[in-house]
């Protein structure tokens, strides 16, 4: 199994981009997926994550009414849409995959799959 995110680059603050995450290996689309990122000298944080069915979405304080977590299970591919950045958003964006449906999709523990991240970087 592997996730590859995919998207990032340089980009003006104010600027957007669209992250995408695939997975090779098997079908997810039963599966809750989910962005974490971790900028230079920080832990990890969640972003954002969406339920399996897609009617739930969940984000983290910081990009409420920037950011949008989407999925496209034909492809097999999840989505974050990331508008109006800020140097603050800096960081390595990672998707993630778990099987378990229920609470504390906002727990980055619960995640049984992580992939390489993609770099965004936010110029002020």
């Amino acid at each position: 199994v592997q996730l590859q995110a995919s998207g990032g680059g340089l980009v003006q603050a104010g600027g957007s981009l669209r992250l995408s995450c695939g997975i090779s290996g098997r079908t997810f689309s039963s599966y809750t997926r989910a962005w974490s990122r971790q900028a230079p000298g920080k832990e990890r944080e969640f972003v954002a994550a969406i339920s399996s069915s897609g009617a739930s979405t969940y984000y983290a304080d910081s990009v409420k009414g920037r950011f949008t977590i989407s999925r496209d299970d034909a492809k097999n591919t999840v989505y974050l849409q990331v508008n109006s950045l800020k140097p603050e958003d800096t960081a390595v964006y990672y998707c993630g995959a778990r099987r378990y449906i229920g609470p504390g999709m906002t727990d980055l523990k619960t995640y049984d799959y992580w992939g390489q991240g993609t770099l965004v970087t936010v110029s002020s």
